[in-house]
């Protein structure tokens, strides 16, 4: 088992990895849309948050040898289900014809008032 981690994407805020890959299998740890370079969010609209979360879960993808077309389980985190028209249209655009498995859940609060937070688990299926 080890952490994946990468200036690329923010840095942990507490006692937890990026992400943890064990045998051919990455786990990442829920991403908002925070800027690594800035430590905020990249914006104040579940646009702007939504494509800053798949700039961050990527350069963990990256990190980890790994890409979007990996990617077999999304859990997505949304503070107000009536985003969902809009996060469903950048996660399309993202994902293209790849289409993994996928649950969507309203939650009261995330982590710096965040209107949204992605993670994902990926497989290496090469040989």
């Amino acid at each position: 088992m080890e952490a994946v981690s990468t200036e690329n994407a923010p840095a942990a805020i507490g006692p937890y990895s990026q992400g943890i890959k064990t045998g051919n299998m990455l786990f990442s740890s829920g991403q908002i849309g925070l800027d690594p370079a800035t430590e905020s969010l990249a914006g104040n609209d579940i646009s702007s948050q939504t494509e800053q979360i798949f700039k961050n879960l990527k350069a963990i993808l990256e990190e980890a040898g790994l890409s979007l077309l990996n990617v077999v389980k999304t859990t997505v985190f949304l503070r107000d289900m009536g985003s969902f028209t809009i996060v469903n249209e950048i996660y399309s655009q993202q994902f293209r014809d790849h289409k993994p498995a996928r649950s969507t859940v309203e939650v009261s609060k995330l982590p710096m008032n965040s209107l949204i937070e992605i993670e994902i688990i990926a497989v290496d299926d090469s040989p």
